[in-house]
């Protein structure tokens, strides 16, 4: 009997030519991909609405995207609404990808803008090139320590950072709507809200008519200083270890219960600048319920995105231009903004289902 000739091992350049040609995505290019089909799905299913409603969905986005985007003042305006949800959902995604479910950044945004606001209307004697410093330092001192108490709780007592948060959002909400109410309530004035703050603690303007403000370039930094912190530094690696491995980071010689105080206060900073950017650079006064779920946005932007930096700078501009664009193409056709909460509410169910998978993957890992 002839001996069975032996195959040889197959060589690299005797793989399958798909193998060969298929290239493997960056964690960038994957999230990237992700909000995009995410964002097909939402628009289908809005233009699915119209049709069934009798509208024409075609008509409607061709006024969306003119609106936030076919002008100087529509950019402006979409990038101006962009701002809050981009320092939020940097506040979420570095906690997320720790592996915590900080959700206080709502809390911090209204504690930080009343913070700006009480040093806007208290030293209205201070220079612009003092006062406005001044005003976000406070806005980031008060947000980051405001989530510094569930960051303790969660790090040396083990206390559900998920609940303590959420609770403590409702807490800084009513407390903020008590000082407008009373110890700062202004006379005469049917909302509650804040004395206005001087006029050298108003932002400038970037590109008038619009409210567009410098705001959005502390932004616009907070994100890149955010990529490098998360891609690049030492403690961005221990936040990785962290989110992937907590008992593994532990045995490595990370401090695990400092890893989690730095993120979550991290995002009590950001959220706090967040509410600076808004009183300091739209309301020039605090105003009770400003806020409307910012933070709650940036946490779906946060999520879409699988906690990527880049993602969530970029993602955090297109929810800037669905935001701008539906108030105007309301007026120019006959479709109601409320469309735009139909998209919102298509991503943020596939945010949540992410949300999900990884609140039961932490909870395992516990």
């Amino acid at each position: 009997m002839q001996a069975e000739s032996s195959q040889p091992e197959p060589t690299p350049s005797q793989t399958s030519p798909l193998e060969q040609t298929t290239p493997r995505l960056s964690p960038v290019a994957a999230s990237l991909l992700r909000t995009l089909f995410t964002l097909l799905i939402a628009l289908l299913m809005g233009a699915l609405v119209m049709w069934v409603s009798g509208k024409d969905p075609l008509q409607a986005y061709r006024a969306l995207l003119q609106t936030s985007l076919g002008s100087r003042t529509a950019v402006a305006n979409s990038l101006l609404a962009a701002t809050p949800i981009l320092f939020t959902a940097m506040a979420a995604a570095v906690a997320f990808r720790a592996g915590i479910f900080n959700v206080g950044a709502e809390g911090s945004l209204y504690l930080g803008g009343f913070a700006a606001a009480w040093v806007g209307f208290t030293f209205t004697d201070l220079p612009a090139w003092l006062i406005i410093p001044l005003a976000f330092l406070a806005a980031g001192l008060v947000g980051g320590l405001w989530c510094y108490f569930p960051a303790v709780l969660r790090s040396r007592l083990q206390v559900d950072e998920l609940v303590t948060t959420i609770l403590l959002n409702y807490v800084a909400i009513l407390f903020t709507e008590y000082l407008v109410n009373g110890p700062f309530l202004v006379p005469g004035v049917a909302n509650a809200m804040s004395p206005q703050i001087a006029p050298a603690a108003r932002l400038p303007r970037l590109m008038p008519p619009s409210q567009l403000n410098a705001s959005f370039l502390l932004a616009l930094a907070a994100a890149l200083v955010m990529i490098y912190l998360m891609t690049r530094s030492k403690l961005g690696y221990e936040i990785r270890m962290v989110g992937d491995n907590p008992q593994f980071a532990r045995w490595s010689g990370i401090n695990v219960a400092g890893v989690i105080e730095r993120v979550m206060v991290i995002g009590g900073i950001l959220g706090g600048l967040a509410g600076a950017g808004q009183v300091l650079g739209v309301h020039y006064r605090f105003i009770a319920g400003f806020s409307s779920g910012l933070a709650f946005t940036g946490m779906t932007v946060a999520l879409l995105v699988r906690n990527s930096p880049v993602g969530a700078l970029l993602a955090a501009l297109l929810f800037g231009m669905l935001r701008s664009g539906s108030a105007t193409m309301e007026i120019m056709t006959d479709v109601p903004r409320d469309l735009i909460r139909v998209l919102e509410a298509t991503i943020i169910f596939f945010a949540a289902i992410e949300f999900g998978s990884l609140l039961w993957r932490r909870r395992r890992e516990r």
